[in-house]
């Protein structure tokens, strides 16, 4: 599955991912964002991977900001640009 979300600033969030048994699998984040450091997108594939297909905007959105560390700079893109994303795939 594909989905995509162009931000307010026009950077663009791209989140791929697979359906297995009701839950989110294989997910990759890509996009012309701005993150530093840039491992911390690990994190934030890790927060998506293996969420609930029902699982909100507000929830996945909430996941990604707990993964990712203090200090992490999201620039063009936020943890809900990631979830209107996955949303917009799962749709």
């Amino acid at each position: 599955m594909h989905g995509e979300y162009k931000t307010p600033g026009g950077k663009l969030v791209v989140v791929d991912f697979e359906v297995r048994d009701e839950r989110l699998r294989d997910v990759v984040v890509s996009g012309d964002f701005f993150l530093y450091p840039e491992e911390a997108l690990e994190s934030i594939t890790g927060a998506v991977e293996g969420m609930a297909v029902a699982s909100g905007e507000s929830e996945i959105a909430r996941a990604v900001e707990a993964a990712v560390a203090d200090g992490t700079e999201m620039l063009g893109f936020s943890p809900e640009a990631v979830a209107i994303a996955v949303r917009r795939g799962l749709a």
